[in-house]
């Protein structure tokens, strides 16, 4: 009992050092003040100024729009690389093609941002494209440093997984393209809703990235919120940040009873 109530103590100061400022986020979003110096009273003004923020709530589309582009093309192209790695034991260039997926996961963003970024203006340079760097160019960006996830996922997954159910499907006469979709497929669909929903996640919260190969027009919501902060703090974005948590804290509590549901249909 005494270990026990030391392992407390211990664990509260952390515990306060992560979760504190965020609770104090939440609180000063409802304050009447325009700064956060002080209390104010309590207030709605701010998420009444968030609804009728016409830049934060376009960027928040945005990042939504890229997001999910990024993890969808990031899905697919982990899915092929992970499956190469899980089920190809040896291939040319396996090594360099290895390194070549892991190094996003180890690389600063500044050092991805910059060279993804003399990629576009070369090939601008050489081909004519992209003519204006937007959209196309950010959702590429999210998918070069996102697949790594994707792929680190996949391989994970289909290597706990037996060939033989694959094998047998093809013993029995099916194509390639039937077992894939037939077996492989299913088995590797948790890593790649984990893979997307990790992707989705990279990106939009993604700003360094960003920064660098976005232009005119094309302003993702962490670009607004970091560029904002230059004037100065203002409980809108402590509000925006609450809302944002809200959504996250409901996501969470809708899969946990999903799992808590499926768990209790096994028994």
């Amino acid at each position: 009992m005494h270990r026990r109530a030391l392992l407390t103590l211990g664990l509260l100061p952390g515990l306060l050092f992560l979760y504190l400022p965020i609770i104090l986020l939440v609180l000063f979003s409802f304050n009447d003040a325009r700064l956060l110096t002080g209390w104010a009273g309590f207030s709605w003004r701010w998420y009444a100024a968030l609804w009728h923020d016409r830049a934060l709530i376009e960027a928040a589309l945005l990042s939504l729009q890229v997001a999910a582009l990024a993890a969808t093309g990031a899905t697919l192209v982990g899915l092929a690389a992970g499956l190469a790695l899980a089920r190809f034991a040896r291939f040319p260039g396996r090594a360099a093609f290895t390194a070549a997926l892991a190094a996003p996961l180890v690389l600063p963003d500044v050092l991805i941002g910059l060279s993804l970024l003399l990629l576009f203006v070369a090939t601008e340079s050489a081909i004519g494209w992209p003519h204006n760097r937007g959209v196309a160019t950010i959702v590429l960006a999210h998918v070069t440093f996102s697949l790594s996830y994707v792929a680190v996922v996949v391989q994970a997954r289909l290597a706990d997984t037996d060939p033989a159910l694959e094998e047998a499907a093809a013993d029995l006469g099916a194509p390639p393209w039937r077992v894939f979709l037939a077996v492989t497929l299913p088995l590797a669909a948790p890593a790649l809703l984990s893979g997307w929903l990790l992707a989705f996640t990279l990106s939009l919260d993604d700003l360094v990235v960003a920064s660098f190969v976005s232009g005119p027009g094309a302003s993702t919501l962490p670009m607004v919120v970091f560029s904002s902060l230059h004037l100065g703090a203002t409980p809108e974005l402590d509000a925006l940040a609450t809302v944002m948590l809200a959504i996250c804290a409901a996501a969470l509590a809708i899969a946990g009873r999903i799992g808590v549901a499926r768990r209790r249909r096994r028994l």
